[in-house]
C-alpha cells in the first residue's frame, strides 16, 4: 500500500515487553450519508463467501501493515515478528519477483530507499531508469537481481527523516522470501497453538507480466506447497489490480479483496486494457456488485471512507462502509499511522510533523463508521484503539 517521528516515553513503554520477545530475531462514494454504527459493521460485514475463519475475524481487525513498519523497517522478519508480539491479527507481505523468478517481500520493486543497494559497488551498474505503471523511476530494481544477488543486501529504514529511531535497525535484516515468510508462520502457528494470519499483496501485476514474471501463478504454487489455497485459509489475497484478484480467483480459493484508491484514480490493468473505468465507478452499488463477483472484501483508502476537506480535516462520511457490506464485503481501510503528516488536521498536536498526534480520536472516527478493520503501521494503537471501539 501507499505511503514520519519524535517518539517520547510512551511509545516506548507499550513496545518494552515486546521489544523483550523479539531481540532473539538477529471516490466518494456517492453522496454523503450519516454513517453505519460500529455495531452495524460488526452484523453486516461478513463475507458472502470466503470461509469460516474470513468471517471469524475479530472486529476492528488490526492488520500490521508491511509488519511494525511504525517502529522496525518495512517488510522484515523483524517487523513481521513485532507486528505479531504485540498483537496484530493479520501481518501485511507485498510481493515483488526477483530476476530468477522468486517472490520477494517489498513494498516496491524500486529497492533504493528501502536497502543498502547504493552502498555495494558491485551493483552501481545496475542503477537505471524505467517506467512503471506510467511512472518514471530511477534507481534499482529486484527484476534486475537474483535472489542470491538480493541476499548480499541489508533492509534500510524506508523514511529516516521521519522515524529516525528505526534506524538503529538499518542493516539487520535481509530482504525475506515470500516462501521464508510462510515458514516462518508456521513455525509461530505451531508455538502459539493457532494460525498466524498474512495479507499478501500483488504489486504491478500487469507490468511484471509484461516482463514475464507473472506473479500470481508463482503465487498460487506456494500457496498450495503450504495449504494456504483454500477458502479457509489463514491469508487474504489483494491486489490494487482488480484483473490480479480475477486471475488469483482461478487459481485457488484462498479469500481475496480489491484494494482501491483515489476516487479519480484508476486501477493499472484497466488503463492498459483502456478500461475507462475510476475508482469512483467501483465504489458505486454497481461497482460493488461486480467486485463482490470474484473478491469478498474491499482496501479502500481511508478518504473513501471518510473524505477531508479542503482543510485537510474529516468531513461526513461516505456511504461506502454500508453500500459495499449490502454486497456482503468486507472493508480493510488503509493506513493509520500516529505521525502528525499522516493524520487528519483535526487529530493533528503541536507543529512537529513527526511527533504522534491524537492517533485514539482519528481512530474512534473511522471505527464509528463500521469498517472491519484497518492497516496500521502501529499495531499496538490500533488495538487499544479497537479495544475502546468494542466498549462503546
Amino acid at each position: 500500500m501507499t505511503d514520519r517521528a519524535q517518539h517520547g516515553p510512551g511509545r516506548r513503554t507499550l513496545l518494552g515487553a515486546a521489544v523483550l520477545s523479539t531481540a532473539a530475531i538477529g471516490a466518494v462514494a456517492g453522496p454523503a450519508a450519516a454513517a453505519p454504527s460500529s455495531e452495524a459493521g460488526k452484523k453486516g460485514g461478513g463475507p458472502k463467501s470466503g470461509g469460516r475463519r474470513l468471517r471469524d475475524l475479530p472486529v476492528p481487525t488490526v492488520i500490521g501493515h508491511r509488519g511494525a513498519s511504525g517502529y522496525r523497517p518495512e517488510h522484515t522478519l523483524g517487523s513481521y515478528q513485532l507486528a505479531l508480539d504485540l498483537g496484530a491479527h493479520i501481518v501485511e507481505q507485498d510481493l515483488v519477483p526477483t530476476k530468477d523468478g522468486h517472490l520477494v517481500c517489498r513494498h516496491e520493486n524500486d529497492i533504493s530507499g528501502t536497502t543498502d543497494v547504493a552502498a555495494h559497488p558491485e551493483f552501481a551498474g545496475r542503477r537505471t531508469t524505467k517506467t512503471v505503471d506510467g511512472v518514471s523511476l530511477t534507481g534499482w530494481f529486484t527484476e534486475d537481481f537474483t535472489l542470491a544477488e538480493l541476499k548480499t543486501l541489508r533492509a534500510t529504514e524506508r523514511i529516516p527523516g521521519t522515524r529516525q529511531e528505526n534506524t538503529l535497525y538499518d542493516g539487520r535484516w535481509e530482504i525475506p522470501t515470500f516462501e521464508e515468510v510462510l515458514r516462518w508462520a508456521e513455525t509461530q502457528g505451531r508455538t502459539r497453538g493457532k494460525p498466524v494470519w498474512l495479507y499478501v499483496e500483488t504489486k504491478h501485476p500487469t507490468y511484471f507480466r509484461s516482463l514475464g514474471l507473472g506473479l500470481e501463478e508463482p503465487l498460487a504454487r506456494l500457496l498450495r506447497r503450504y495449504g494456504r489455497d483454500h477458502a479457509d485459509a489463514a491469508l487474504i489475497l489483494q491486489s490494487f489490480e482488480p484483473g490480479s484478484v480475477q486471475r488469483l480467483a482461478k487459481l485457488v480459493s484462498t479469500p481475496r479483496v480489491v484494494l482501491l484508491s483515489g476516487a479519480s484514480s484508476r486501477p493499472w490493468d484497466f488503463t492498459a486494457a483502456g478500461d475507462p473505468r475510476t475508482v469512483a465507478d467501483l465504489v458505486t452499488p454497481a461497482g460493488l456488485r461486480w467486485l463482490a463477483s470474484f473478491a469478498q472484501g474491499i482496501g479502500p483508502t481511508l478518504d473513501l471512507v471518510i473524505p477531508r476537506d479542503a482543510a485537510g480535516k474529516l468531513a461526513t462520511p461516505s456511504t461506502l462502509v454500508r453500500d459495499a457490506h449490502a454486497q456482503g464485503l468486507v472493508l480493510h481501510p488503509y493506513t493509520m499511522r500516529n505521525e502528525n503528516s499522516f493524520l487528519p488536521a483535526d487529530f493533528r498536536r503541536g507543529t512537529d510533523p513527526n511527533a504522534y498526534g491524537d492517533a485514539f480520536g482519528a481512530f474512534r472516527a473511522y471505527f464509528a463508521t463500521g469498517i472491519d478493520g484497518v492497516f496500521s503501521d502501529n499495531p499496538d494503537t490500533a488495538l487499544l484503539a479497537a479495544s475502546d471501539a468494542g466498549r462503546d
